[in-house]
């Protein structure tokens, strides 16, 4: 008698996981593996599941299967994510071993999975041209923003605000941490006004509108995302800020119209590079006056080598390009570049807080958002963001607010000599 697909694969899954399997698994003969009353299945729906995960034997065989609906994961998708912290090793990438990858071979010789590469799913992105050029940051930039504002609108609620939110307090909604990260950024640039404030990558312009309303600031945002800027146009006119706040589609590197007494990067630093990171802050430095701030919010990594993973599910499907940076490096960057850093912040649990409700958002809504980019793009965004969430929650990936001044005569700062005046800590 035939053995079932879960009898084929039960060695694998048991060299992968181990005996105690705290998920199920439902494979595509309707056969089965682990607890009836797990909180997450995965659903094998054929052999190609294996076939894909055979050929990248790491995380993006396990993503492009998930993309591809060749695998689901049905029930609660953070219960289904736990089981990574038994697959990941020291540099905390899903690499299957020797042991395991053998296992693999005779679960897909058992059960026909054998055959030549799949195609890659079509949302998988495929840039070209010098790594950080112009062109290739804008083509990466539109990979991951121009997918549908209204897919954005609909994860991200009507803030429309694609950062680490500050919950000041634990009962605080979505709408009201993000109020919060804006104003604290607002208080640690020293926003009063008649100011003049560059916000580099404005995204849809919820800082903006913010500063502009609540502080009296005149502004000027910049997105390499053309259908961002339009949002943000409109949001500007609607608030009645039109002859104050200018939005452009314009590279960092080609802003020339400076000085401003303060700058804010929120959630865009990830995209620059290490390539890159001295031009960065050496432009940034040269936009602004003496006893300027620089509010620089970026996702950063733990200590070790730079470099990206380009074989990563985020690398190939969410942010291209994308580099992260260890706070430390970055300090001395700063202050290599001329800045005095004043205030080092780490918002690594607001950000877990921040995506399991995008993610929430996300799951209430699947149905409207696949029908505004598809299952597979929907799928991607799920996957991302729960996976995020928990690389934040067990301190794989942290962000930071570095808050830098450029010195005035004599060293003066105009930053406030403690923390008092625009800390939010985490209650």
């Amino acid at each position: 008698m035939k053995a079932s697909v879960a009898q084929a694969i039960g060695p694998f899954v048991e060299q992968l996981l181990g005996e105690d399997l705290p998920i199920g698994i439902h494979c595509w003969d309707g056969s089965r593996i682990g607890p009836p009353s797990a909180e997450a299945t995965i659903v094998l729906n054929s052999a190609n599941a294996l076939r894909r995960i055979l050929y990248s034997p790491n995380e993006l065989g396990f993503g492009r299967a998930y993309v591809s609906g060749d695998i689901d994961i049905r029930g609660n998708i953070f219960s289904a994510l736990e089981v990574r912290e038994r697959l990941v090793g020291a540099h905390r990438d899903l690499r299957l071993d020797r042991a395991t990858r053998a296992a693999l071979i005779r679960a897909a010789r058992a059960t026909g999975a054998l055959g030549l590469p799949l195609r890659r799913p079509s949302e998988e992105a495929r840039l070209s041209g010098k790594l950080h050029s112009h062109r290739r940051d804008r083509a990466a930039i539109a990979h991951h923003y121009n997918v549908s504002n209204a897919f954005y609108r609909l994860v991200l609620g009507p803030s429309m605000t694609y950062s680490c939110a500050v919950f000041t307090v634990p009962t605080a909604t979505l709408e009201e941490a993000q109020t919060s990260k804006h104003d604290l950024v607002a208080r640690k640039l020293g926003l009063e006004p008649g100011m003049r404030v560059l916000d580099v990558g404005c995204g849809w312009g919820g800082f903006l509108v913010h500063a502009a309303s609540m502080y009296g600031v005149s502004g000027v945002g910049i997105t390499l995302s053309e259908p961002q800027a339009d949002v943000a146009e409109k949001r500007i006119a609607e608030a009645g800020l039109a002859g104050q706040v200018e939005i452009r589609v314009q590279d960092y590197r080609d802003v020339s119209d400076g000085p401003f007494e303060a700058i804010s990067s929120i959630g865009m630093f990830e995209h620059v590079g290490l390539a890159r990171l001295n031009d960065y802050f050496a432009n940034l430095y040269g936009l602004l006056s003496p006893k300027g701030r620089l509010l620089n919010h970026a996702i950063s990594r733990p200590p070790g080598p730079p470099g990206f993973n380009k074989k990563s599910f985020v690398s190939r499907y969410v942010f291209p390009d994308g580099e992260l940076h260890e706070v430390g490096s970055v300090v001395s960057a700063m202050q290599t570049h001329g800045f005095e850093v004043r205030d080092v912040e780490s918002l690594r649990e607001h950000y877990a807080l921040t995506l399991r409700a995008w993610v929430a958002n996300l799951e209430d809504n699947f149905e409207e958002a696949v029908a505004l980019v598809g299952q597979p793009r929907a799928r991607i965004w799920r996957l991302y963001m729960a996976g995020s969430a928990v690389n934040f929650e067990d301190g794989g990936i942290n962000v930071h607010q570095v808050l830098g001044v450029k010195p005035g005569l004599g060293g003066s700062s105009g930053v406030p000599s403690t923390r008092r005046e625009f800390s939010t800590p985490l209650r």
